[in-house]
């Protein structure tokens, strides 16, 4: 048997030489995806931790850097397979233009995905409004949509093309703190004094009113039968949709303690 294989590799001297730069090739093949896989965790690791990275272009970054270590790989495994990389190249770049031009809508969803991860308008967890496409709170920005879980519980997904550059954002959680707008009305026979004293009381002993910048009430326009006055104040974004219903049911009930009567739409009729 052993010399019936020494007479086989005698017979094929070349053989030897061809096996060992397979294995060396397939070596490389293996050796690049496994740290390709390692380099991508690392990249997600450091990311995670570091405080300038926001988490909604992490798993774009890992993306990034697996495949563009699995893609040097590859060429360096066709180079030792004797394949012409610069040929496969051109070809390649001829192929993607073609697919370019047969996806422009999806390259463009792409391409403002790429702006809304760069730039970040808006990130993951914050509450936005998307002017004409709706409203709710970013749950994930991906390359080709983006998706909100609006006020109801169900989802949204837009493409990104709608979010970017077509449609106003209005970003409802970037800044830490909010206020809110408090529209009441009072009879022009009650006590305005009052009436301002009461709410402004009201605004000053709320838990979630904060100090600074100090709520301020005062009066926002004459109506036909009824003075309106406006309450305005600040409270941190987190807290702001428990502070607007609570102050919307209470300030009518302190302004009828304080002796002031729902405002009737009156209209005098000359005989």
């Amino acid at each position: 048997m052993m010399e019936e294989l020494r007479t086989f590799w005698a017979g094929m001297p070349g053989a030897g030489a061809i096996l060992v730069h397979l294995a060396v090739t397939l070596v490389i093949l293996v050796v690049g995806w496994l740290a390709s896989n390692w380099l991508g965790r690392w990249a997600r690791l450091m990311a995670k931790r570091s405080s300038y990275v926001d988490p909604t272009i992490v798993p774009i970054l890992v993306a990034v850097v697996v495949w563009a270590v699995r893609v040097v790989v590859l060429l360096a495994v066709l180079a030792r397979l004797g394949v012409e990389t610069t040929s496969l190249i051109a070809v390649l770049g001829a192929s993607a233009l073609a697919i370019g031009l047969a996806l422009q809508g999806t390259l463009t969803n792409f391409a403002a995905g790429i702006m809304l991860l760069i730039l970040r308008p808006i990130r993951t967890g914050e509450f936005v409004s998307i002017a004409g496409h709706g409203m709710g709170t970013v749950d994930e920005i991906s390359i080709f949509m983006t998706r909100l879980e609006q006020l109801d519980g169900t989802f949204l997904l837009l493409p990104n093309t709608l979010v970017w550059g077509t449609a106003a954002i209005t970003n409802y959680s970037r800044n830490p703190t909010r206020r809110i707008d408090l529209t009441l009305g009072v009879r022009y026979d009650d006590d305005l004094d009052l009436a301002l004293a009461t709410l402004k009381k009201l605004a000053d002993e709320h838990e979630h009113v904060l100090d600074d910048p100090a709520p301020q009430v005062m009066v926002e326009k004459y109506g036909d039968s009824v003075i309106m006055i406006n309450l305005r104040a600040w409270m941190r974004s987190a807290e702001y949709w428990d502070a607007y219903y609570d102050l919307y049911r209470r300030a009518p009930e302190a302004l009828r303690e304080a002796g002031m009567r729902p405002p009737i739409p009156q209209r005098q009729v000359l005989s």
